[in-house]
């Protein structure tokens, strides 16, 4: 039974990456705005996360980190050398911070995804509220520590690539936050509830 569990697993995960590298590959993973891209790749993740435990989430999470620092390299946009360590446009390089960016929120959406769903489920016994909660956390957290981590590590340099005063930057890295990061955590919510409900016996199969 536990080895037939384990292939099952393994089967979701591979589905996820499917899913991922679709993604990754059309315009429906990152679609640009302005100098930063907003992005459904964190969906998967989230998915992930709740379907699969912590590992299946972390493991997501990292698959999508490398696709950002793929794209960032082969179809950049001005700010991509903060995602790509193999990327620079000007005076602006990307550098091994551009690999702590790309790839430890990722990796934390899954891992906060898979804790929050966890810890609703016991508390509250519900499992559309449980997802709802975690696919928010799953994609703030995506928002939240990349922009944060952009601010810390890149702060003059993406301010001068995309023409802000670094005087006024963290004003609009909360703008991006409060607006590109609600959009895209309400738009989470919804495709996740949908997806969840679809796959819930799968969830019962690989219950965490």
């Amino acid at each position: 039974m536990k080895k037939k569990n384990q292939v099952f697993r393994m089967a979701v995960l591979a589905m996820l990456l499917a899913v991922q590298l679709v993604l990754m590959f059309t315009p429906l993973g990152f679609i640009p705005i302005g100098p930063v891209r907003m992005t459904t790749m964190h969906i998967p993740v989230i998915i992930a996360g709740i379907v699969l435990g912590v590992k299946g989430g972390a493991a997501m999470g990292a698959v999508f980190g490398i696709c950002s620092i793929i794209i960032g390299t082969i179809s950049p946009t001005p700010t991509s050398f903060v995602f790509s360590p193999f990327y620079s446009v000007g005076a602006f390089s990307g550098n091994f911070n551009s690999v702590i960016i790309a790839m430890v929120p990722r990796i934390l959406i899954g891992v906060f995804a898979a804790l929050v769903y966890q810890q609703m489920k016991k508390m509250i016994r519900n499992q559309d509220a449980a997802v709802a909660a975690s696919a928010f956390v799953g994609s703030l957290t995506n928002t939240v520590l990349v922009m944060l981590g952009i601010y810390l590590f890149f702060g003059k340099s993406y301010a001068a690539a995309t023409n802000i005063s670094y005087d006024v930057l963290i004003t609009a890295i909360m703008g991006i936050i409060t607006t590109n990061g609600i959009v895209e955590a309400i738009g989470g919510v919804l495709i996740v509830m949908v997806v969840i409900r679809a796959i819930h016996p799968i969830i019962k199969k690989c219950s965490v």
